[in-house]
C-alpha cells in the first residue's frame, strides 16, 4: 500500500504557474493535489483513500460517466500536509468535458486526540492496517458514506470544472480541513464521527498569505531575535485555525508564509509567547483576501510589549 510520504511532492512555483508539454492526444492531464486545514487538538488523523473519481457527463472507464483518477489505495496522515501538498494523482488522462465534482472513496482511518490528559485512539476498525503497530483503539470513528459513495467534493464556488483537448494540465487542489471534519458524536457514546469538509479548486495559479511583524520603535528584552517567539494565525472562514512561527527574513523583519490556499477571505492574528502582553500598529485580527495566483500581504508593527 502506498503512503503520499512515498510520494513526491512537486512543489509550485512562487508565482505557481506549471509548465508542462503538451500531451500530444485529445485527453487532458489532471493532476489533483492534496493539503489540509489542521485541527487543534488532532494529533493525527489518517485515513485510506481507496479510489479517487470525476463526476461528470462524459462518458467514462466505467461506462456511468465517471473518470477515475486514483484507484490504488493511499494511506496518509492529514496533519503532516499543514502548509504543504502531495501529489495524489499525477497526470492522469482525462477526456474533454464538464465535471462538476469529485468523489474520494475513504475505506477507513483513525483519529489520535488528547483527551483527559491522555492520548487516545478512535478508528473505523481495531483491525484497520494504518493504525500503528500494537495501537490501542479506545473507540469508534464513523465514516458515513465514505466507503460506498464515496464523499463529494465540489469545485470552488460550487462550479464546474471544465476540460477541453486543448490543456495542457488541469490542477485541482484539495483541502480536507480537519477541523470541521471530525467531530464527537452527540451524547455520551464516546465515538468520533468524520463528516468531512472538503473544498476543491481548479487551481492553475495558487495564492498565500505573507504576514510580516516588526517591532518598530518598541524596545524589547531581547533584542529583535524575541520575534521569533511569536507566530501567526491564520483563520479561514469555517473557523479552522492555523498557526506557524515567524522566522527572520532581515535582522529586524520576521516572516510567516501560509501557502497553498483556496482563494477566499481570511482572518490573520498574532499569538505572543505566555506572559507577554502587547498591542500592534492594525487591529487584529486583521483581513486577508486570497486571489488565485496572488500573494496577499499582512504587516504588523509592534506598538507595545509588557512582561506580565
Amino acid at each position: 500500500m502506498k503512503t503520499l510520504r512515498h510520494l513526491t511532492s512537486t512543489l509550485l512555483m512562487a508565482t505557481g504557474l506549471l509548465f508542462l508539454a503538451a500531451c500530444g492526444d485529445s485527453n487532458a492531464r489532471v493532476t489533483l493535489k492534496l493539503t489540509d486545514a489542521p485541527g487543534d487538538g488532532i494529533e493525527k488523523a489518517v485515513v485510506t483513500i481507496s479510489k479517487v473519481y470525476l463526476k461528470g457527463s462524459v462518458e467514462g472507464e466505467d461506462g456511468k460517466g465517471d473518470v477515475v483518477l486514483l484507484s490504488e489505495p493511499v494511506t496518509t496522515d492529514l496533519l503532516t500536509l499543514a502548509n504543504d501538498t502531495a501529489d495524489l494523482v499525477k497526470d492522469a488522462e482525462v477526456p474533454p468535458g464538464t465535471y462538476k465534482e469529485l468523489r474520494f472513496v475513504i475505506t477507513g482511518g483513525y483519529i489520535q486526540v488528547k483527551q483527559d490528559g491522555a492520548s487516545r485512539i478512535f478508528a473505523t476498525s481495531a483491525s484497520y492496517e494504518g493504525l500503528p503497530e500494537g495501537a490501542q483503539v479506545d473507540g469508534d470513528l464513523q465514516m458515513p458514506s465514505a466507503s460506498s459513495s464515496g464523499l463529494k467534493v465540489k469545485f470552488d464556488k460550487d462550479a464546474d470544472v471544465t476540460i477541453t483537448s486543448d490543456d495542457d494540465q488541469k490542477v485541482i487542489l484539495v483541502d480536507f480541513d480537519v477541523a470541521q471534519s471530525f467531530g464527537k458524536e452527540a451524547g455520551n457514546s464516546g465515538k468520533w464521527v468524520m463528516r468531512p469538509i472538503i473544498k476543491g479548486a481548479d487551481m492553475q495559479f495558487s495564492g498565500n498569505v505573507e504576514v510580516t511583524l516588526e517591532a518598530g520603535s518598541v524596545s524589547l528584552p531581547l533584542g529583535p531575535t524575541q520575534l521569533a517567539s511569536f507566530s501567526a494565525v491564520l483563520i479561514n472562514a469555517d473557523g479552522s485555525r492555523e498557526t506557524l512561527s515567524f522566522s527572520a527574513s532581515t535582522a529586524t523583519r520576521y516572516v510567516a508564509d501560509f501557502k497553498y490556499l483556496l482563494p477566499g477571505t481570511y482572518q490573520v492574528d498574532l499569538v505572543a509567547p505566555a506572559g507577554v502582553s502587547f498591542t500592534t500598529d492594525i487591529t487584529r485580527p486583521a483581513t486577508a483576501t486570497v486571489s488565485s495566483g496572488a500573494e496577499s500581504d499582512v504587516h504588523f508593527v509592534l506598538t507595545s510589549f509588557d512582561v506580565e
